[in-house]
């Protein structure tokens, strides 16, 4: 493997190790059957230290591709020194706990994934309990029901409680020595989770934007087993923030490096606005749960029908548009009632 620059004549998921930026280098690893096709790790290193941003997912092509890209940085698994990650979700953590065993190297994390990484790491608990909660409380009974055919074991207590251990440090916003010679600031953008980090390199203008700031897509909101009333909320301000500090270079976790992560934020803001409008105007048509006002809007850049989505994206569909409507309701703008555990909206 040798090292190329990232001028954008590949594609960005394709395995290799780019330069982005004097000691910064951008190293797509795989993810299993996700559209995602891949997430962004950075190696950040003035060639005796090392250090990544985010890990990569626990499989064992993810660590042979990562092994031979930093063999071409002239450095081998168990040099790396720290891994800063952008929060707790799978292709972000558990690689680092996995090399951390193995080789050692600090993990670093959010200190506000706390709580969802102790809910992960207990074995008593069922994956997505979260997500099932919400998808009662949204009506969305058939997707309870596709996700029990898509997961078969999904309602059984969990198996992967190793790779979920806690961080060497939990991270809290300022500033932070990364290298002799380098630092980053330490930024809290709750939403995508709650305890979501972005990294600003002020020194070489980059800002490493996790799932917070994508090219190409709007992460999901509040995808986490511990997640606050209003990720929506959360994650509005957040980006609001980000758009209040100097514009960076973006390094995304997914999706091609971009000159701005202003003009992308502003994007993001404009869809959202569209979206709550547009939820709100299925709510006075007469769509009252989160899940009759998800069957009536497009998704996906190709709009498509929610029935056409496979279950799990059909979860983080009916889910969102939950947060929606629940922020549509703390604005004043719908009135939320339940009854029988299920949430019903209507114009205020």
């Amino acid at each position: 493997m040798e090292i190329t620059e990232d001028d954008g004549s590949r594609h960005w998921a394709e395995p290799g190790v780019y330069a982005v930026s004097p000691g910064v280098h951008r190293i797509p690893l795989p993810l299993p059957n996700d559209a995602l096709r891949a997430i962004n790790v950075y190696a950040v290193t003035d060639g005796s230290r090392l250090v990544l941003v985010d890990s990569g997912w626990a499989l064992v092509e993810a660590r042979e591709l990562l092994g031979a890209a930093l063999k071409a940085l002239g450095a081998e698994l168990g040099d790396i020194a720290e891994f800063l990650i952008t929060h707790v979700h799978r292709d972000h953590y558990t690689q680092a706990v996995a090399l951390r065993r193995d080789f050692g190297g600090r993990v670093a994390l959010g200190a506000d994934e706390r709580p969802s990484l102790e809910i992960s790491a207990d074995p008593t608990t069922m994956p997505m309990n979260a997500q099932l909660r919400s998808l009662a409380q949204a009506g969305a009974t058939p997707v309870i029901e596709a996700l029990a055919k898509m997961f078969g074991n999904y309602r059984r207590p969990r198996t992967d409680t190793a790779l979920w251990e806690a961080p060497d440090e939990w991270l809290t916003p300022g500033r932070r020595s990364v290298l002799p010679d380098r630092e980053l600031d330490v930024v809290a953008t709750p939403g995508h989770t709650a305890g979501h980090l972005v990294f600003v390199d002020e020194a070489a203008n980059l800002m490493f934007t996790g799932d917070h700031v994508l090219p190409h897509i709007t992460p999901s909101i509040g995808f986490q087993p511990a997640g606050p009333d209003l990720p929506l909320k959360d994650f509005l301000e957040s980006l609001a923030l980000v758009r209040g500090l100097p514009d960076r270079r973006m390094l995304p976790a997914h999706g091609p490096i971009t000159p701005s992560v202003h003009a992308r934020v502003d994007e993001l803001l404009v869809h959202h606005d569209e979206r709550l409008d547009e939820m709100g105007t299925q709510v006075a048509d007469g769509a009252n749960t989160a899940y009759e006002v998800a069957l009536r809007l497009g998704w996906t850049r190709r709009q498509r029908a929610l029935g056409d989505l496979d279950a799990f994206n059909q979860c983080l569909a009916v889910n969102e548009t939950a947060a929606h409507l629940d922020l549509l309701a703390h604005r004043g703008a719908l009135t939320l009632s339940e009854v029988d555990g299920v949430r019903h909206y209507s114009v205020a």
